[in-house]
């Protein structure tokens, strides 16, 4: 049976959960599309991250690594589009580490697009009745760090889908900033059920906006 490696964040930044992790691991073993998911948590930590997704993905060699992280602030599942080849901290990581302007890969790209369908996901999850949109950021913290290297280490391997995709906060954080966006986990949950499946059966991806006006 083929593997589908997703992963999700420890907690950073003050919180005491992280959605992306809360949601992912739950899906530890299901069946999607054929496929086993095997879920990895990352360390919200600039360098380990991509240390333990290698040593993941070397060790499963799955068929599409969906990485997720939390975005709170956003309002609905974002899919995104492009990661870039920078480090710009604006907080300090969980061991501490404040990167500015420094490159992911040394000589590498200056980006990496998402190798999924990315629109055709977005459609899908807003069929499901739950709100997404393609993302043109994924920032310059450790989610776009994560993103860049995972595609980095996937372009000699086009057979492996891979790509990234921000949740926003879950109810029990948003009480804790008054007026920010929230998901439920169910909800979450169900979206990234979705985004493999769709992910697993779309090679090519449709035509339709997905873009923004800034």
């Amino acid at each position: 049976m083929k593997t589908v490696l997703i992963t999700g964040f420890e907690p950073f930044g003050g919180e005491s959960v992280n959605p992306s992790w809360e949601v992912v691991s739950g899906l530890d073993n299901a069946i999607i599309g054929g496929c086993r998911v095997v879920a990895r948590q990352l360390p919200c930590v600039f360098g380990e991250s991509l240390a333990v997704l290698n040593g993941a993905i070397d060790a499963l060699s799955p068929s599409l690594v969906l990485a997720v992280g939390q975005a709170g602030g956003r309002t609905d599942i974002t899919v995104e589009r492009v990661a870039i080849n920078v480090d710009d901290a604006r907080i300090a990581d969980n061991q501490g580490q404040q990167p500015v302007d420094v490159p992911i890969v040394a000589d590498g790209p200056a980006a990496w697009f998402s190798t999924l369908p990315i629109k055709a996901m977005v459609v899908a999850i807003r069929n499901a009745g739950i709100p997404a949109s393609v993302s043109q950021t994924a920032g310059t913290f450790v989610c776009n760090h994560v993103m860049y290297g995972l595609l980095h280490k996937l372009r000699d391997v086009p057979a492996v889908k891979g790509g990234f995709i921000h949740i926003p906060y879950l109810p029990q954080q948003a009480a804790q900033h008054p007026g920010a966006p929230s998901m439920a986990a169910e909800t979450v949950r169900r979206a990234l059920e979705v985004a493999i499946a769709t992910a697993l059966q779309v090679e090519s991806d449709i035509a339709v906006t997905g873009g923004a006006t800034h």
